[in-house]
């Protein structure tokens, strides 16, 4: 028994200090997988071993193999599609589809979250695992089993309220309320808090602390090194498909620059790259803008906002999710969201209007979404084919698309931007993160910008990629263009931005120069904002 289940005996602390010991159990082991893809290696005899009860996190570049070992082990890639072995509670397992894994008690959240938003919270929860008697659906089961699950992880939501009305922290924790109704016992978190400010990425990972109490073991991959200092107990890193090392806090250093060199394999000394600024004159002014919701006819989600950016220069925007950011740049990019009531917009001194996203990129004005895979990309199709989608014109002759000229811009771009990829002929669907938020730069970079909208552009990228976004950024306003930063994460606002403008609910409720920036300032300026309100 003792072999079979791979235990061990560590030591524990007591208040006699008698050197009692602990049966510490290894719930999973994943031995020498080997996992490939057309033309790339992704993961090579990677070794990974959670002892029953703890936080482990896997920590690596974009394209290191994290996500892709997860896949094996959740069973979307199948037994079969992958070389090695996979131990689960002391039993060989082959796991075929995802329900097998399921079964065991292994449950997956991915980044991109699996809730229908017209579906409501208590449907969402049970899909798939339907209460049900005699065949037939039990709703009073299913809302009465579904708010219970709701309490166990601190959401006071009624489960009858759909999922669209409510924010990404909240479905967040109705996606570990889901798994809680599968009788989870091993919990993969895959970029939990890609999407949260740091108020709802601390209650998140509180809550995976509390569910290590009950028992709850749990697997999180996350960019975010000071969370994962926080939470777990254990840190495997992986690179280029091997694993590195796995370090583990009761005894080693876990401290951000210690991961990053085993991340990358080098020091990285700064976060942000150094610029110095060489501010020009005012490229784009916004006045007096205010834009009603789509459907929601009576609400205003921008009201009187005024703001501009010279060449030169970084803006950002700081604010709460939900504080309007995201709705200003996009209806100022061509009116790509909601009714646009009123405001102006001036371009080097002088008026435009931008009815339709054509015109706003024919005046130099682009918008890099913070949905890369959703908004921004076209998975299915290659790399090449991307990067010209938004200004086709650029690589035809007399209405013929050049495909070879295309082929050259895409190439000249992977290697400016360092895209790692084998062909420019790659499916973006099957790049890391990372990767494909190059080419998605790339994309609109082609369009020969003046003024670069960037939402949210390191968002689920590992701390190598984002330090090349930040070149790439520092790069664009070198050459004179400008450049507007949307971010919620406050120390990249203030490591890049020459100015800051911070929003709430709507509105903007204040202006901060770079030398008089910080997070307190920041924050204190949206309490204040929201106490007010």
């Amino acid at each position: 028994m003792f072999d079979r289940f791979h235990a061990r005996l560590i030591p524990c602390q007591s208040k006699s200090e008698r050197g009692d010991v602990l049966l510490a159990k290894s719930l999973l082991e994943m031995i020498d997988i080997t996992k490939l893809f057309p033309g790339v290696r992704a993961l090579s005899n990677v070794n990974l071993t959670v002892e029953e009860g703890e936080v482990h996190a896997i920590v690596g570049e974009n394209g290191a193999g994290k996500s892709t070992l997860m896949n094996v082990l959740s069973g979307i890639y199948p037994f079969g599609t992958y070389e090695g072995q996979i131990l689960y509670d002391g039993e060989e397992c082959r796991f075929r589809v995802i329900r097998d894994s399921e079964k065991k008690g292994i449950v997956i959240i991915h980044q991109e979250l699996a809730l229908v938003p017209y579906l409501s919270i208590g449907e969402n929860i049970f899909l798939g695992n339907e209460q049900h008697t005699t065949g037939f659906i039990d709703w009073d089961a299913t809302y009465h089993n579904a708010d219970k699950l709701l309490r166990k992880v601190g959401l006071n939501e009624s489960s009858r309220t759909l999922i669209k009305d409510i924010g990404v922290g909240k479905q967040q924790l109705v996606e570990i309320a889901k798994a809680l109704g599968k009788n989870v016992r091993l919990l993969i978190l895959d970029e939990p808090t890609a999407s949260l400010n740091d108020v709802d990425s601390r209650k998140l990972l509180d809550l995976i602390l509390d569910l290590k109490k009950n028992g709850i073991t749990s697997i999180i991959i996350s960019h975010k090194l000071d969370e994962i200092s926080y939470v777990a107990d254990k840190i495997t890193i992986i690179r280029d498909g091997l694993t590195i090392e796995t370090l583990d806090k009761a005894t080693d250093d876990i401290s951000e620059p210690r991961i990053v060199r085993g991340m990358v394999g080098r020091e990285m000394v700064d976060r942000f790259p150094k610029r110095e600024p060489n501010i020009g004159s005012e490229c784009l002014r916004i006045e007096d803008w205010t834009v009603r919701h789509p459907l929601f006819t009576d609400r205003l989600v921008v009201q009187d906002a005024s703001l501009n950016v010279r060449r030169g220069e970084i803006v950002g925007l700081a604010g709460l999710m939900g504080a309007g950011r995201t709705e200003l740049a996009t209806s100022v990019f061509g009116r790509a969201y909601g009714t646009v009531l009123k405001g102006r917009i001036f371009k080097d001194g002088q008026p435009i209007i931008l009815t339709s996203i054509s015109k706003a990129i024919q005046h130099g004005i682009a918008y890099i979404t913070e949905d890369r895979k959703g908004d921004g990309l076209v998975l299915p199709v290659s790399i090449s084919e991307n990067i010209s989608l938004a200004k086709l014109s650029k690589v035809s002759k007399k209405y013929f698309l050049d495909k070879d000229l295309e082929k050259n811009v895409a190439k000249d771009y992977r290697d400016r931007l360092s895209i790692k990829t084998p062909s420019v002929n790659q499916l973006v669907g099957n790049l890391s993160g990372g990767n494909q938020q190059k080419v998605l730069v790339s994309k609109w970079m082609f369009t020969d910008p003046e003024v670069l909208f960037l939402d949210e552009p390191t968002r689920g990228i590992d701390v190598g990629a984002k330090y090349e976004i930040y070149c790439i950024m520092n790069d664009l306003v070198a050459s004179g263009k400008a450049v507007i930063m949307i971010s919620s994460d406050l120390q990249e606002i203030l490591g890049m931005c020459d100015r800051i403008y911070v929003m709430y609910e709507g509105k903007i409720i204040g202006e901060l120069p770079r030398a008089e920036a910080s997070q307190e300032k920041i924050m204190s300026m949206i309490l204040s904002a929201s106490k007010g309100a």
